[in-house]
């Protein structure tokens, strides 16, 4: 530690030298006169610098002393001789000593009297003096890394108020954490690629230039993966499967994975734009488990509508994409198939339960009506799990109480426990969520569960079901369902309420045919018409008291704009989430306005509804809040926030949506 009293600083002995040698340089152009000037300063700051280092000495001697004073030779010697950095801090954070090792490790910079957080940031004394924490682990400092070990010594110094000291010592670990780092970057994660919309693409591009449109396609991936170092193998007409090296992984997530829109900017004769759905699987401790981590990103990655990249590392998710609208799929071969082995199952079970989302909607209710029919043509036992207090779809249920056919079919969600036997099949419509289903406890045992949904998979989905039916293009689970009958049953009779159910039900999540409609949609339509749907007593389901328009409008009044989006919060007197959803609705009639958000607090709940014409996508927005939906149509819940907190929450989720769409 002699180096510690030498009398002058490296910074200092850097000045004194630059002004000796500006002082040769005067008497060398014969400057004598200022010459002996600088030689008479220069000799004061000599000295000036001897006393104060000579001070600075003492203060040393004496705090070594006084700490010495309390610890035996053996401890001195091993303190003053330790191999390890070294540094003795204050209870105030103060630098009052540090070894030669310590001096090695900062590069010979005087830190002394300085706060040990300027060169050591995660340096908490604190937390160190409450004995909370005495180890801070792989500390940078002058590009090498250190584990942080630190001990508290109380002293004898009077005449300061610090009664403690805390020792901390240094080891390093820099090759440690290089090799971590080496292992990390290279070792090896798997990628699963598929072309979402290959035969819809390629059927709507002219014939001569079908081939070439396939092989732009493919050499676009090849060079994609040619570029990350990577092995590529093609195992189907649209599907691809990459190993890769994770350190890969980490510059495609600081690019955002480009590679979506690359694809998605081919043009060779094309109407339709090429999307990818990618899975990625890292940090598994064997190929096979990132083979299966990227197997089940991919499909959460198709659920939500494809067009994205989902990362998986164990239950960790992340997403990138998912800025397009769903290309409805024209062929109905899937829609046939999972009708075929619905069929099967209710056939082979007990009794089958119906059950759809908390605060139920008229799609809701009109699918889980849609699967009664067919499960009461097939002579089983049937029930429809639902929110009895919910107004959103208080009419319609008032007309089937007087039905024959549908006495003691409802039964309340919320306080339902069974009996429901192994056998006994639960199937749920507009929703695969854990955290919207109606009644979570009904189901989380059960062994036959079957989801039919339209909305984006989350990643709180229903694992473990027999079946799944979820596909983002359809424009409510209404329309799903209604297909699905077709095929169940030759020759379908629903009874006419039953099929203005179904019709009403893709009426409200179209918004009477304008959003996510597409030519399935009034085929299925069309196909409810011809069983009888009255489209006059559809409208009828719908019609407003006065009060409740005034209440929208005032809800609309209060709205606020801002970048195009609108965003509006229901007065304490109106709780009411149809009334919130309608009031979104509305608000996109008003010109300049491409989404809008409506807030409505319940109880020790807030509920937002977002809309949007198209441009901006509320699901992602609302997805940050712990929402979901589609692009134009998503909602969220949030339990015990104020208004205030939510509504701050929505604007920051709002104000990252936009920012990133600027970047790109």
């Amino acid at each position: 530690m002699d180096n510690k009293y030498d009398y002058f600083s490296p910074s200092n002995k850097l000045y004194m030298v630059v002004i000796a040698i500006l002082i040769t340089v005067i008497f060398f152009c014969k400057e004598f006169t200022i010459g002996f000037v600088a030689v008479i300063v220069y000799g004061i700051l000599v000295v000036y610098n001897l006393k104060k280092s000579k001070l600075k000495k003492d203060e040393w001697i004496k705090f070594i002393e006084n700490f010495s004073s309390k610890l035996d030779v053996a401890t001195r010697n091993t303190l003053v001789k330790l191999p390890f950095p070294l540094i003795m801090v204050n209870n105030k954070g103060k630098i009052l000593w540090y070894n030669q090792n310590a001096s090695l490790m900062i590069e010979g910079e005087e830190i002394l009297g300085q706060s040990i957080n300027s060169i050591i940031k995660e340096f908490n004394v604190r937390l160190i003096l409450d004995e909370k924490k005495n180890i801070f682990k792989q500390i940078s400092i002058k590009d090498r890394y250190y584990n942080l070990y630190t001990s508290i010594v109380d002293t004898v110094d009077k005449e300061t108020t610090a009664d403690k000291v805390i020792l901390a010592y240094f080891y390093d670990v820099t090759e440690m954490v290089r090799l971590e780092k080496y292992l990390k970057d290279n070792k090896e994660s798997v990628i699963l690629i598929e072309v979402d919309n290959m035969d819809e693409v390629v059927k709507t591009t002219e014939e001569d230039k079908k081939p070439l449109l396939i092989a732009e396609i493919e050499r676009t991936i090849n060079s994609y993966a040619q570029n990350l170092n990577s092995m590529i193998k093609k195992y189907s007409s649209n599907k691809y499967v990459i190993t890769v090296q994770d350190k890969y992984i980490e510059q495609e997530i600081e690019k955002k994975f480009d590679i979506l829109d690359n694809i998605r900017e081919l043009s060779i004769g094309n109407k339709l734009s090429v999307t990818l759905s990618m899975g990625v699987g890292r940090g598994g401790e064997t190929p096979l488990e990132n083979y299966n981590l990227a197997m089940s990103a991919k499909d959460l990655a198709l659920g939500r509508g494809g067009d994205q990249v989902v990362i998986k590392v164990g239950d960790k998710l992340s997403f990138f994409g998912g800025k397009t609208k769903e290309v409805e799929k024209r062929t109905k071969v899937r829609a046939r198939v999972i009708a075929h082995a619905l069929r099967d199952l209710i056939n082979e079970s007990s009794k089958v339960y119906i059950m759809g989302h908390k605060n139920p909607d008229i799609d809701c209710l009109g699918a889980a009506i849609g699967l009664h029919s067919v499960v009461r043509y097939l002579n089983k036992e049937c029930y429809i799990v639902l929110d009895s207090n919910n107004n959103a779809v208080k009419h319609v249920l008032d007309k089937f109480k007087d039905e024959e056919e549908y006495q003691g079919t409802f039964i309340n969600g919320d306080t339902y426990n069974g009996p429901l036997d192994e056998n006994s099949l639960m199937i749920l419509v507009d929703v695969h969520s854990k955290n919207y289903v109606q009644n979570y406890e009904l189901i989380k045992d059960l062994k036959k569960i079957v989801i039919i949904d339209h909305h984006r998979k989350s990643t709180a989905f229903i694992e473990g079901a027999l079946l799944s039916y979820i596909e983002t293009y359809a424009s409510s689970t209404s329309e799903l369902v209604t297909e699905m009958l077709q095929y169940m049953i030759e020759k379908p009779k629903l009874k006419r309420i039953e099929a203005e159910a179904l019709l009403a039900g893709i009426c409200v999540d179209t918004k009477n045919f304008y959003f996510k409609t597409g030519v399935r949609t009034f085929e299925a339509a069309g196909f409810l018409r011809r069983l009888g749907a009255d489209t006059i007593d559809v409208k009828k389901m719908f019609s407003d008291d006065l009060t409740t328009y005034i209440n929208r409008a005032e809800i609309l009044k209060a709205a606020q704009v801002e970048n195009n989006i609108a965003i509006a919060i229901c007065p304490p007197h109106m709780q009411d989430t149809v009334l919130a959803a309608q009031a979104a609705d509305e608000l996109l009639n008003i010109t300049g306005i491409q989404a809008s958000f409506v807030l409505v607090k319940i109880e020790d709940e807030v509920f937002i509804s977002g809309r949007s014409l198209g441009e901006i996508n509320v699901q992602l927005i609302l997805e940050a809040l712990g929402g979901g939906g589609h692009m134009t149509i998503a909602g969220a819940r949030l339990e015990a926030l104020s208004l205030e907190e939510v509504l701050s929450m929505l604007k920051s989720a709002i104000d990252k949506y936009l920012m990133e769409g600027e970047k790109k």
